[in-house]
């Protein structure tokens, strides 16, 4: 890959502290990064540190070949996008907000009525985290164009293709969430239990329930083969609306791949500390359809 290809111009639209850390990490890497957000003044910093403010929706995708966006879910995506969207053509779109499989194969053809190239990706990381090797993007869709940009999509973390289906970023983002809101949950129990008789926390955390949680991941490699075997027979850095969003697409995406609804137990933990107390009283259908509307 040549350094002009790795310079590209990009646009980010979504400036929550997700994308700020996006625009950022790409500024700093000396791409021309256009900037928009509906909210005009959180454009404010990175427009201090050199990106351009664009003037509209319009505007911020016609200034760059590549239009990343981070928004809450893809309603909003679809929302922010649809009064510019013949702007998309000939350009490639990066839609990193947060949904579910089918969502990610919609937009898709969505991207491609207007011309557009389509990546769906998925981001396994705090804002902090971005611009450094540690953080995880996840991306799936246009073959070509992740090739043509990897270059640019490597500033972001370490960047992972999945595939030629558009929702396998989406269904592997999740997939991670889950397994990441059913240990906290799991660990937070297990506090709670403790503490039930006074005990010292920080040294029951730091000399049994970390060791305990990192040598149960050694097994996890034979746990898929089990899998297999049965398939075979000033932002917050994580607002609880994108928590509620995540989790209610997670709930989503299962029904949708025919898991077990049983299996999402483990989320009831974190729903209940997203919705507080309207949750009581009512199944996890109902905790789903709570948690959906205190994303709006």
């Amino acid at each position: 890959m040549s350094e002009q290809d790795a310079l590209t111009p990009v646009t980010v639209v979504g400036l929550g502290a997700m994308g700020k850390a996006l625009a950022a990490a790409l500024l700093k890497a000396g791409h021309r990064t256009t900037v928009w957000n509906r909210s005009d003044a959180k454009a404010d910093t990175l427009v201090a540190d050199g990106a351009v403010r664009a003037g509209s929706i319009t505007d911020a995708i016609t200034a760059s070949p590549v239009v990343i966006v981070c928004l809450l879910d893809y309603g909003v995506m679809h929302e922010v996008l649809a009064p510019a969207a013949d702007a998309l053509s000939g350009r490639l779109l990066v839609n990193l907000s947060n949904g579910t499989p089918e969502q990610g194969r919609e937009t898709a053809v969505w991207a491609a009525g207007h011309g557009a190239e389509y990546l769906d990706g998925g981001i396994m990381a705090v804002p902090p985290m971005i611009g450094h090797p540690e953080a995880l993007v996840l991306y799936s869709g246009s073959k070509p164009a992740f090739e043509q940009h990897e270059g640019l999509l490597c500033r972001l973390g370490d960047s992972r293709y999945l595939g030629t289906d558009a929702g396998l970023a989406a269904l592997y983002d999740l997939a991670l969430l889950s397994a990441m809101y059913g240990q906290a949950a799991g660990a937070r129990h297990a506090l709670a239990l403790v503490g039930t008789e006074r005990a010292d926390l920080p040294e029951f955390t730091s000399s049994l329930l970390i060791p305990w949680l990192t040598s149960m991941t050694i097994g996890l490699p034979a746990l898929a083969e089990q899998t297999d075997a049965v398939r075979e027979a000033e932002d917050p850095v994580s607002p609880e609306s994108m928590q509620a969003v995540a989790i209610a697409n997670i709930a989503e995406a299962s029904a949708g791949q025919g898991v077990d609804g049983e299996l999402l137990s483990h989320l009831l933990v974190p729903l209940r500390d997203l919705i507080g107390h309207r949750g009581a009283g009512h199944d996890l259908p109902g905790l789903i359809e709570l948690a959906r509307k205190a994303a709006l």
